[in-house]
């Protein structure tokens, strides 16, 4: 049935996706210090319609979180970080290819940068996933590639700050775009490649390093 302006009415899961959408925008550019009441005031609705989809603050950024980061992750990187049928280089380029296609966007960054400020929770679990997912995978790999000796609990913690360092360089180029908003390269396929190619150069010598006893 059409609404009294004539507009198709919209209908519970369309309506529910549009409050969705316009959380995103908002918490992206706002962050989350806003009371439901200010919120639904921003989004162009009524309180009580908010809270007919979203009983809290807090279920509305817990779906902001889902629509941005769990369902942007593709379970096929999964299967390409561990398929040793390929060179080690060639996944880590093709996967950072990739998520920095997903990630490289202005809501993903902004709104990572808003939770950390003010919403903790999206941060700490989509970092304990990426050690998980993407980190702990890529050292297995590394170790694999390179022949290293085992690692003791803080040389773990060593390396994986050397892969946050990779890491780090990619998502940067959000932060440069997205919150700085100074020019980055067009070309970021090459810039990636580039990040990848300078990390695995690395990698042999940093690894063996952190063997060393200390001086």
């Amino acid at each position: 049935m059409p609404a009294p302006d004539g507009r198709r009415r919209l209908s519970s899961g369309e309506r529910e996706q549009q409050i969705v959408q316009q959380a995103i925008g908002y918490f992206a550019n706002h962050g989350f210090a806003a009371s439901t009441r200010e919120l639904a005031r921003e989004l162009g609705i009524s309180q009580p319609l908010l809270y007919r989809y979203f009983p809290s603050k807090e279920a509305l950024a817990e779906r902001v979180f889902k629509e941005v980061y769990l369902s942007r992750w593709q379970p096929a990187w999964d299967q390409l970080l561990a398929d040793r049928s390929l060179p080690l280089r060639e996944r880590l380029q093709r996967f950072y290819r990739e998520y920095a296609g997903v990630i490289l966007s202005s809501d993903w960054i902004r709104i990572f940068i808003q939770a950390g400020l003010t919403h903790e929770g999206i941060n700490v679990r989509y970092l304990a996933r990426l050690r998980e997912q993407v980190f702990d995978v890529v050292l297995a790999e590394l170790h694999r590639e390179f022949a290293v000796a085992a690692a003791t609990p803080q040389q773990h913690e060593d390396e994986i700050e050397f892969i946050w360092g990779l890491h780090a360089a990619i998502f940067y180029i959000g932060v440069r775009k997205w919150v700085y908003r100074l020019d980055v390269p067009e070309q970021l396929d090459r810039l990636v490649a580039r990040q990848v190619e300078d990390f695995m150069a690395s990698a042999p010598l940093v690894l063996r390093q952190l063997r060393q006893p200390p001086q």
